[in-house]
């Protein structure tokens, strides 16, 4: 007689979820570290009930539903993928609220559960309160707006499903190469309804992590292209460090001296002073790495989706021979630039190359220039991080005190706004978890929650989240989780009186900033360009629970992170900017942004015909 046990479809769900590891090159560990939630009527008596039972599974509270995932993704990252959280949210608005960030995990391909209620199975009181009902189809809800941003999507309509579909959201959320929001859809009666599951079901079960090889052909044929290239560069991004690659990305550099450029996701495969360091790539990239990319006859491309800003928008290829080499877990990335495609493992194709490689090296010129271009950049980011005044600090200066303070290890962390193409060109990474720049979806409110995420990944480091005004004020309320969960954060929170970065790409596009400040209404003109708001951000953070310390000063600002270090407690450093020091772009840094083929203002004009000519530039490579 087969064994049962009774529980509710949400006890058997946590029960379940509790009992997951992974293993990857012999080290097991518990693949969730417990669950975010936000309680409505759609969950707290049934996921909510379940978790109050098991405190294993331990439970979270967590202020937003979009911050939460965004802590479960930067946990993840921190963890290289090999853990992360569940997410639950009530129906309706609590559910809803979490696609946006289930959006940035699926694009930059972190594990998450999501564990959104949803409308009653039974249909009986339809409409239920915050049900969205649709005309053509009594099985809508506001759930199916997660499918196309979930990599695996389920809705539980009966007990005895979650039997088949917990599996397989075990599968995608542990593969490197699915991974992503996984959304388990949860009818608000269902989680409540009991069921004999099968007691095999609640068994220790561990996933392996593999390391997958390529094809030898095609290695070979990859080592063949090496060989005769003159000009091979390296483009390193965040599936390096996924894969845990940078130690065997060092001694094949080491060995063959190809210069390596780095994704914003990438950034740390390669400690910034070594020599082939060439720095940030493409738009937001340096001279070096511009120009190393522009001449390359061979790019190899290494955990890396060529996002608009890693290929300057196609412009950074310019050798009319260059043709590519891709290693990817996923074939989908591994295929892009009509590459030859490694499909494997980061780490261990890396290792089967350098074994095929052995007695090849790069010209020496090629890697002293490499080494040049890499001393430069550094005497540049040095220049950069000299306060130039004594009474104000400009947003390069900040970046390099905070640097400065930093320890190797420590962790600086930013989202969105002009901060992070800054960070990408001047940051010094010392390690490769040391750089932690959402840039796949650029979300706008990550900063404090991944600062929660990346700081329960490691509490250990210290977290210095870089933010600016327009995002604090999307989303700060985690700040009270980090005090309430004992989690310090160190929140360097600078304000430029409004959206600085849009508002630099709208002068640059001759709209003169237009919409981008954070001024008044002016009745003379009707547009918002009256004073400035009297908005007292670091007002708003004390309210929160934080320590503030206001810095005018370079010398302030200093003493604040010399203090910030030894408070025990979610600590925000409040700075303005003087924001007409700026950083400049390197070499072929564009990026295409639309503008504007008809229009009054002359300013336009002028931006329509210089993007109209970098547009010539574009380059398919086929």
């Amino acid at each position: 007689m087969k064994k049962t046990v009774t529980l509710t479809v949400a006890q058997a769900i946590i029960q379940y979820l509790d009992q997951q590891s992974v293993e990857r090159d012999g080290e097991i560990n518990k693949f969730f570290a417990g669950c975010f939630g936000i309680f409505g009527h759609g969950n707290v008596g049934g996921i909510g009930q379940a978790l109050s039972e098991y405190p294993n599974f331990r439970y979270y509270q967590s202020r937003n539903e979009q911050a939460m995932v965004h802590a479960a993704a930067a946990y993840a990252r921190m963890k290289n993928r090999m853990e992360t959280f569940a997410c639950t949210a009530s129906i309706g608005p609590g559910a809803t609220n979490m696609l946006t960030a289930a959006a940035s995990a699926t694009i930059n391909r972190l594990p998450v559960l999501l564990l959104p209620g949803d409308t009653f199975a039974t249909r009986h009181v339809d409409p239920a309160l915050q049900q969205l009902e649709s005309f053509h189809s009594a099985d809508l809800s506001v759930n199916d707006c997660f499918r196309p941003v979930s990599r695996f999507w389920d809705r539980i309509t009966r007990p005895e499903q979650v039997i088949a579909s917990l599996p397989q959201v075990l599968r995608v959320l542990t593969s490197p190469a699915e991974t992503g929001a996984v959304t388990l859809c949860l009818p608000q009666d269902v989680q409540t309804e009991s069921f004999a599951f099968p007691i095999e079901l609640f068994e220790p079960k561990t996933w392996f992590i593999a390391r997958p090889l390529p094809d030898t052909t095609l290695l070979d044929r990859a080592v063949a292209k090496i060989r005769t290239a003159r000009k091979p560069l390296i483009v390193a991004g965040g599936g390096v460090l996924y894969s845990e690659a940078s130690a065997a990305l060092q001694r094949f550099v080491d060995q063959t001296g190809i210069p390596v450029a780095e994704t914003f996701a990438g950034k740390g495969a390669l400690r910034y002073d070594h020599p082939q360091a060439l720095g940030a790539a493409g738009a937001t990239g340096t001279e070096g790495a511009n120009v190393y990319a522009a001449e390359a006859d061979l790019v190899i491309g290494i955990g890396t989706r060529y996002s608009d800003f890693t290929t300057a928008s196609n412009t950074a290829f310019q050798n009319d021979a260059v043709t590519f080499i891709n290693i990817n877990i996923t074939a989908f990335d591994a295929y892009k630039q009509s590459a030859l495609p490694l499909v494997g493992d980061a780490r261990a194709t890396l290792e089967a190359l350098l074994l095929r490689l052995e007695g090849y090296q790069v010209d020496a010129d090629y890697r002293a220039r490499a080494q040049f271009f890499n001393e430069q950049w550094d005497q540049r980011v040095t220049a950069a991080y000299t306060p130039l005044a004594a009474d104000s600090l400009s947003q390069a200066e900040i970046i390099g005190l905070v640097n400065e303070y930093a320890a190797p290890e420590d962790v600086v962390l930013c989202a969105a706004g002009s901060l992070p193409g800054d960070l990408h060109k001047l940051w010094r990474t010392r390690d490769p978890k040391g750089f932690h720049v959402e840039y796949g979806y650029s979300c706008m409110g990550y900063e404090i929650a991944g600062g929660l995420g990346a700081k329960m990944a490691t509490p250990s480091r210290e977290v210095y989240v870089m933010v600016g005004d327009a995002s604090f004020l999307m989303l700060s309320a985690d700040i009270i989780t980090s005090i309430q969960e004992g989690y310090k954060l160190i929140i360097i929170l600078i304000n430029n009186h409004g959206y600085a970065s849009i508002g630099g790409l709208s002068r640059s596009l001759g709209m003169e900033g237009f919409g981008t400040q954070y001024r008044a209404r002016n009745n003379e003109s009707g547009q918002l360009d009256g004073g400035l708001l009297p908005v007292n951000l670091a007002e708003n953070a004390r309210s929160l629970g934080a320590i503030v310390l206001e810095a005018h000063r370079p010398d302030d600002f200093a003493e604040a992170l010399q203090v910030a270090k030894t408070t025990d407690s979610t600590t925000v450093i409040y700075v303005e900017t003087a924001g007409e020091r700026k950083m400049a772009g390197y070499g072929h840094a564009w990026w295409e942004v639309p503008i504007a083929s008809v229009a009054y203002n002359a300013k336009v004009c002028e931006a329509y015909q210089k993007n109209s000519e970098q547009k010539e530039r574009q380059r398919y490579h086929l």
